[in-house]
């Protein structure tokens, strides 16, 4: 049997195989983060001044 690290940590999707203990759901967890992300781009709310450097010759 070969145990793979997505099945592990839920970043597969299909059934759970029989064989697999999940222990995460990160899937979830990411396609969470980056629709939220996305949003934050659309809205301009990110990035914001405070995500910003700004190098001393652009001043």
């Amino acid at each position: 049997q070969v145990l793979v690290l997505h099945d592990m940590l839920g970043l597969s999707e299909g059934p759970q195989l029989k064989f697999v203990r999940r222990y995460a759901e990160l899937g979830a967890a990411i396609s969470s983060a980056v629709s939220e992300f996305a949003a934050d781009v659309r809205a301009g709310r990110f990035p914001a001044e405070e995500h910003t450097f700004h190098s001393d010759e652009s001043r």
